[in-house]
């Protein structure tokens, strides 16, 4: 099983992918849901950075200097990523994260782990596709620490759901701010993987289950 397979399974399993009727932030009446705040226990997060780290290390390798996690689910990522990388794949890279509000005393400022540098190259982890709401945030403040090159993006599950226009949220953030974004899995490997096998004795993808995700599909997905 590859480790994208193993990543599907254990988004079941840790009740983070589920399957139903969900209304979703924008309005949008979905038959499945990603709810990455389930990640409770610390063998959960540890299993999480590893496939954060397989992604990592697949589609970047060590060409970059820090990882950056924004406020507040990318925290956890950037950390247990950095970890799990060192651990598992032998890349030493560095981490850091921004607080919401600038601190006034200590240390002070906004970010959090290490002090960015001229010419460091940053690579950013969230959790799902986004419409690039928070990097619009996030970059200027990277930006603003020091002349940085943003490496890319590394999520957990693309939706392929269209953004603001004809193309998927994902590929919008590609085209508009000009650097890879990748998912660990997208919505077709989760259906492929999914459709009639059992996890844990249950299948989560039945042919009934399978039509209402791609009625979804048809309707919000990418439409170039």
């Amino acid at each position: 099983m590859s480790y994208r397979q193993s990543f599907i399974e254990f988004m079941v399993r840790s009740s983070v992918l589920t399957f139903g009727d969900f209304t979703t932030k924008s309005g949008r009446k979905t038959p499945y849901f990603i709810n990455t705040g389930n990640y409770r226990t610390g063998a959960q997060i540890a299993e999480l950075g590893r496939y954060y780290a397989a992604a990592i290390a697949e589609r970047f390798g060590d060409r970059f200097d820090v990882l950056f996690g924004p406020a507040y689910k990318g925290i956890p990522l950037a950390v247990i990523s950095a970890a799990q990388l060192f651990a598992v794949h032998g890349i030493d890279r560095a981490f850091c994260f921004n607080r919401k509000e600038a601190k006034d005393h200590g240390e002070g400022g906004l970010l959090v782990g290490q002090p960015l540098r001229d010419g460091d190259r940053v690579l950013i982890v969230e959790d799902v596709t986004t419409a690039g709401t928070s990097l619009r945030e996030t970059i200027p403040l990277l930006q603003a620490a020091a002349k940085v090159t943003i490496a890319g993006l590394v999520v957990s599950v693309d939706r392929m759901e269209r953004g603001t226009g004809d193309r998927s949220a994902l590929a919008e953030v590609q085209e508009a701010f000009g650097f890879p974004a990748h998912p660990i899995v997208t919505l077709r490997d989760i259906v492929d993987h999914l459709h009639g096998r059992a996890v844990d004795g249950k299948v989560a993808i039945d042919d009934a289950m399978k039509a209402r995700i791609e009625e979804y599909a048809r309707t919000y997905g990418p439409r170039v």
